[in-house]
């Protein structure tokens, strides 16, 4: 007759329960309240000083970094500085002024085909509606949602690729297609946390959460994600993988705001 088993090796040897909704619910808002204590100056990292101008930066920022962008648009907007003028352009020369950020023919035509929507449409203003602003050329939800919450204050979820790895990864949801995450992600939290939460989350997916090497040693919500160990788990390897101010380095505004912790980005120059 074989030995019997105790009641407490058969309960170590039972796998552990999945996490319910409340239980996700809770562990998510927990993340973005601890986000919120590391990145307390989290913010969009395009340079802009109006809705047109973020706007126009958005469009841009497609397959390219903020960097690249900011790096770009000084010298577009000084000399299309209203929708009126940009749409008014001639393509060649626009074209030339945004070369750097890729994709320049379509992105060219996208700018100036939206800039002239503005105009003719909403007496060259830019709306502060979503479904307004996902009639412009160009422009989708995350587009219009980088624009309301960031220029009209109106709450928005921007799911863009760092935000979507993240909240598959966090299981805050296991959709692929952005418009299901936003809405998966909007019952989880309170609407007046959307703008911020989404920058909390894409500033923590550019400088420690990244997409190949995550650097989980160096990571401050370890204890929060059912990803710890995906990526470098060394605390001073992981280090080296950081990203921007956490890094050491700048950055992506040339002209962040004041209370930046890290240094202004370099006005010319190669990406990293």
């Amino acid at each position: 007759m074989g030995e019997q088993q105790s009641p407490s090796s058969d309960k170590r040897k039972k796998t552990p329960k999945p996490e319910t909704r409340l239980a996700m619910v809770r562990r998510a808002r927990r993340i973005n309240r601890e986000l919120a204590e590391v990145y307390p100056y989290a913010h969009p990292e395009l340079d802009f000083e109006n809705a047109f101008q973020l706007l126009i930066a958005t469009v841009l920022s497609a397959q390219t970094t903020d960097l690249r962008v900011n790096q770009t648009t000084p010298a577009l907007f000084a000399k299309y500085p209203t929708p009126e003028d940009l749409a008014a352009a001639q393509p060649e020369e626009v074209e030339e002024l945004i070369r750097p950020t890729g994709f320049f023919r379509a992105k060219t035509k996208s700018i100036m085909g939206l800039s002239a929507a503005i105009r003719d449409n909403f007496g060259g203003e830019v709306p502060g509606r979503l479904e307004d602003l996902v009639t412009l050329p160009g422009v989708g939800r995350k587009t219009a949602f980088v624009v309301l919450g960031n220029a009209f204050g109106v709450p928005g979820i921007t799911v863009d690729t760092h935000f979507m790895r993240l909240a598959r990864r966090w299981k805050w949801t296991d959709q692929d297609d952005p418009v299901k995450i936003e809405a998966e992600i909007a019952t989880i939290f309170p609407k007046s946390e959307w703008t911020m939460l989404s920058h909390r989350v894409i500033f923590h997916g550019r400088r420690v959460c990244h997409s190949r090497r995550p650097a989980c040693g160096a990571c401050p919500i370890t204890h929060l994600c059912p990803a710890y160990g995906e990526g470098e788990t060394d605390p001073e390897k992981a280090r080296k993988l950081l990203k921007y101010e956490m890094g050491g380095r700048p950055g992506q505004r040339l002209k962040p705001p004041p209370d930046y912790p890290g240094e202004p980005a370099p006005a010319m120059g190669p990406i990293e």
